[in-house]
């Protein structure tokens, strides 16, 4: 056989598709993830001014002009409420100054991420500096010494998305790649369902009481991440139901791609160019962290929107996967089954 035979034979246009798909996959992780944390510059961050009424608008005003726009200020009553609205996670930070001193007070949460935090408090000292005026920094969620820059919550989420699109791929391929027909569907759902429940006690386990590294309430992280792997496993479900095997290069792309460095992990959502924040929000990975977060540092607040973003995941990937079931009838009905051949009686 020629050499170009024995290429045809090894490599199928079938393979040397998919192989151009994983080169495309390769340089749009690569393009994502440089594209999203190369540079973090705070935009727009949402921020609150609590001063007397005479200069309120005078400082809303000149935060609000900084260069590059760092801030998103906007007035705010009293100290109380900015440390409300900080702990709702309305705002990010509050300058509230001190109009019989030169010492004014900034409220940062850590636990939002600690980078941010941090930019804050370089971002207001610059802009007190010329006004001849000092900060002093209070944390009123402070991240746990043993969450390092605020990852952990990150981390966790990812392990959950990891898991679930790999479990949602192994369960596909193990009956070698066949479509689902309604009675495989839903047995994969509930083994989906009873993986997810037991991979989101593991994980709140294991970053709680076993690692020490994440506080706030065990079992509202668990059922965080039995929601987390649910969603993205009847998501991956659902692709493979639709394209086959490509299905899971498609869940690669929305979870780890797209998901992934947009979620505001390394680095929180103001810190990112426009288009991840924008759709960071929106994904599993990115829905998952903020409400981690939430969870273990702000009393659970500002949770309905991401938990309705990775229940309707949930949801669709679910409809979808019990839908295009119904495309195929069960093994051994129908026009899809194998038309057995009989061999007739030899004569006697």
């Amino acid at each position: 056989m020629t050499f170009a035979g024995e290429v045809k034979n090894a490599v199928t246009v079938r393979a040397a598709l998919l192989v151009v798909g994983v080169l495309a996959l390769q340089l749009l992780f690569i393009a994502s993830y440089v594209g999203a944390l190369h540079r973090p510059d705070a935009t727009d961050v949402p921020f609150g001014v609590v001063a007397p009424r005479q200069m309120s608008q005078q400082l809303v005003t000149r935060l609000d002009g900084l260069p590059g726009g760092p801030l998103d200020p906007r007035a705010v009553s009293d100290a109380a409420e900015a440390q409300k609205k900080v702990m709702n996670r309305d705002l990010d930070g509050a300058l509230i100054v001190d109009p019989q001193g030169t010492t004014d007070t900034l409220l940062v949460a850590s636990g939002g991420g600690t980078v941010l935090a941090n930019t804050l408090g370089k971002i207001i000292e610059r802009a007190e500096a010329p006004q001849h005026r000092t900060v002093r920094t209070v944390d009123v969620a402070p991240a746990s010494p043993d969450d390092f820059n605020g990852l952990s919550s990150f981390y966790l989420v990812v392990g959950w998305c990891v898991g679930g699109y790999l479990c949602a791929s192994i369960l596909a391929i193990s009956a070698g790649a066949k479509p689902a027909n309604r009675q495989r569907a839903l047995i994969r759902t509930g083994v989906m369902a009873l993986y997810s429940i037991a991979g989101g006690i593991g994980g709140a386990i294991v970053i709680g009481p076993i690692l020490g590294a994440l506080p706030g309430s065990l079992w509202g992280l668990a059922g965080l991440g039995a929601l987390i792997v649910f969603a993205v496993g009847m998501i991956t479900l659902a692709l493979e139901a639709l394209t086959g095997i490509v299905g899971i290069g498609l869940a690669v792309l929305i979870i780890v791609v797209a998901g992934n460095p947009s979620a505001g992990g390394a680095f929180p959502l103001p810190m990112l160019p426009e288009f991840w924040r924008a759709i960071g929000p929106a994904l599993p990975p990115g829905a998952g962290t903020w409400t981690a977060r939430s969870i273990a540092y702000f009393r659970g607040n500002a949770v309905t929107g991401p938990l309705l973003v990775l229940s309707a995941w949930a949801v669709v990937g679910t409809a979808l996967t019990l839908l295009l079931s119904l495309r195929r009838k069960p093994d051994g009905e129908g026009p899809w089954a194998a038309t057995a051949v009989s061999t007739p009686e030899p004569l006697r």
